[in-house]
């Protein structure tokens, strides 16, 4: 099987042959071929290779008894986060680009699959020399390779492809601007030509920023960032004093990740105890009621009847024992809330309860009885970050329901473009080493020094300064004090 990063051509026509028999299309090779994709579309995010969601990967149903030309074509869906990849989410296709059978539509919250409309963005191209690595290709083989800078929609790529086209008709690369890599299938010199070009803008770019101007523009002026201003983080050398974060432009070369806290740090504290956790304690009877029979709240009520369990063997306060499913419904849900009122109460950090609250809160978004708040300064940090190819990631206590929803419904619009991956508790506590060992796994970077964490809890900051992170703790009006002799950079805000 051969793994192509684009998808293929225009998807027209039919196949006249017996591949699109459904036996074929439910037989083992083009099942294991789908099973394949799902784990290599995990691997890719664990590994912190690609990050994400699907991208059109392509993979072909090798079988023997079927002539290469026309074999068929297993694709990963558009709009789909990587790790969450199934079998049953895979396109099949024919040689000329058809869709054979398509995922079917799953519940709310998934989105609906969707095919890549940008298959006929791709250009053919044949004579490629290092093909001759991947095992059932050969050096005359046609390729299909993208020759364009990527955009914010793919329906947007049309018109930078059709300018590539003109102004290079006799070459066709691939440009991977993040890492330098050209290939040309007629001439390495002239895609090499072409590939510098654009090496050298992109790390003028990033020198021009380093040096605290503004690259964007042909003036190149300083960048108008200021230390109350999320954005102006730019990961100051690691001799900086606590206090407010440097803007000189004594910086060092740009970190691969970001990993953001939620509360105090890109949302106010205010709102997650004065908006969501009274929305989520005064809605848990009218919640359980109306969902009891869901397999989502059964799950649910047995994490919550084993964190029960273990409060009461541990004597915690506020712990009510929960009956069994046959002493009624009524009973079930009244021991319930009383549980998850005192935890609440007293700001448990547990997966049971951050999971029923996610729950809730996506009812609240979804009727739009409650709105995501973020501080004015974190939309333009996140685009930002965004256009020099930082990775942003959030961190929080809360599930990774919950922060979906604070960010996809924010009083800034969705910002979960900006974002590449949520970690909740299920990872480990804020306050442990080890979950920032994890997170650091996970992201797949060479070093943990490679990743900025930022919080407004001088605990969460030890911890990940313990396992090698970069840290900087946030500063904002509402958060809790800091001690005086902590030796932590900080940003301030007004």
């Amino acid at each position: 099987m051969a793994v192509a990063s684009a998808a293929p051509l225009a998807m027209s026509g039919a196949m006249k042959v017996a591949t699109n028999s459904q036996a074929y299309l439910e037989g083992t090779k083009v099942k294991v071929t789908k099973s394949l994709m799902a784990e290599l579309c995990r691997h890719f995010y664990n590994q912190g290779w690609v990050s994400g969601t699907g991208g059109s990967i392509t993979i072909k149903v090798h079988d023997d008894s079927i002539p290469k030309a026309q074999q068929l074509i297993v694709m990963s869906p558009s709009g789909l986060q990587k790790e969450r990849m199934m079998e049953e989410d895979m396109y099949v296709l024919s040689s000329n680009g058809s869709v054979l059978s398509a995922p079917s539509a799953k519940s709310y919250p998934h989105k609906p699959p969707n095919c890549s409309d940008c298959a006929p963005l791709f250009l053919k191209t044949t004579r490629m020399e290092m093909i001759k690595g991947i095992r059932g290709h050969g050096y005359y083989d046609e390729l299909v390779v993208p020759n364009i800078e990527n955009t914010a929609h793919e329906r947007e790529l049309m018109e930078s492809l059709r300018e590539a086209i003109i102004a290079y008709p006799n070459t066709t690369s691939v440009l991977v601007r993040n890492h330098g890599i050209y290939v040309s299938g007629d001439s390495w010199i002239s895609a090499k030509t072409q590939g510098e070009c654009y090496r050298y803008l992109f790390d003028a770019a990033i020198k021009l920023n380093q040096l605290g101007l503004d690259w964007t523009t042909p003036t190149h002026g300083p960048i108008n960032n200021s230390d109350g201003d999320l954005s102006s983080i730019r990961n100051v050398k690691t001799s900086a004093k606590a206090g407010a974060l440097a803007s000189n432009g004594d910086i060092e070369p740009l970190r691969r990740c970001i990993v953001l806290d939620i509360e105090g740090t890109t949302t106010p504290i205010s709102f997650v105890t004065d908006v969501l956790f009274p929305y989520a304690r005064d809605n848990v009877g009218r919640h359980l009621d109306a969902t009891y029979d869901s397999a989502e709240t059964q799950e649910d009520i047995k994490l919550l009847r084993a964190q029960v369990q273990e409060d009461l063997d541990n004597g915690i306060a506020g712990a009510v024992p929960i009956p069994a499913n046959d002493a009624g419904r009524e009973e079930v849900i009244a021991a319930l809330v009383t549980n998850v009122e005192a935890m609440i109460k007293a700001d448990r950090k547990i997966t049971a309860l951050k999971e029923l609250q996610g729950h809730i809160w996506q009812t609240g978004f979804q009727n739009n009885e409650l709105e995501g708040v973020v501080f004015d300064d974190v939309p333009e940090a996140l685009e930002r970050w965004a256009a020099l190819g930082i990775k942003v990631y959030i961190y929080s206590s809360g599930s990774r329901l919950a922060q979906r929803l604070l960010f996809g419904y924010t009083n800034y619009g969705d910002l979960r473009k900006y974002l590449c991956g949520f970690f909740d508790t299920t990872v480990g506590n804020k306050k442990e080493t080890k979950s920032y060992h994890e997170i650091t796994a996970s992201l797949g970077v060479d070093h943990p020094s490679e990743i900025l964490f930022v919080t407004d809890v001088h605990q969460e900051a030890i911890a990940a300064e313990a396992a090698g992170l970069e840290v900087i703790i946030s500063v904002r009006p509402g958060n809790g004090p800091l001690p005086d002799n902590h030796d932590f950079r900080t940003i301030k805000f007004n």
